[in-house]
């Protein structure tokens, strides 16, 4: 699917160690987007960062850190408002950042 002009991105912050269904939180989620045919999903771990907890979680050579993860979903904003009681039903802690972006894709050479 090739998606162009006014579209919708959600950022979903989270810790690597959030489960979904016994799967890591990430995976679950970008494989529903796949399901329900979202243009786009791509995850992102953190080096370092803190949340509502504000303990600040970084990687320590023996133990888990809990790093921060970051899934980025885009779509048109009616595919996305089909696709938030998912999100919000996975997401048990974190932050679901919305926003209004214009995709535009760039132009193929020959």
């Amino acid at each position: 699917m090739t998606l162009n002009g006014p579209a919708k991105m959600v950022r979903i912050h989270f810790g690597e160690d959030d489960r979904w269904e016994g799967k890591p939180l990430h995976e679950a989620i970008v494989e529903e987007a796949r399901r329900q045919d979202l243009a786009g999903a791509t995850v992102y771990r953190g080096i370092e960062g803190y949340g509502a907890s504000s303990r600040i979680h970084r990687r320590h050579l023996l133990t888990s850190a809990d790093l921060p993860i970051m899934v980025c979903l885009i779509d048109e904003a009616s595919k996305i408002d089909r696709f938030m009681p998912t999100i919000k039903a996975m997401v048990q802690e974190g932050m679901i950042a919305i926003s209004d972006v214009e995709v535009r894709n760039p132009e193929r050479r020959a």
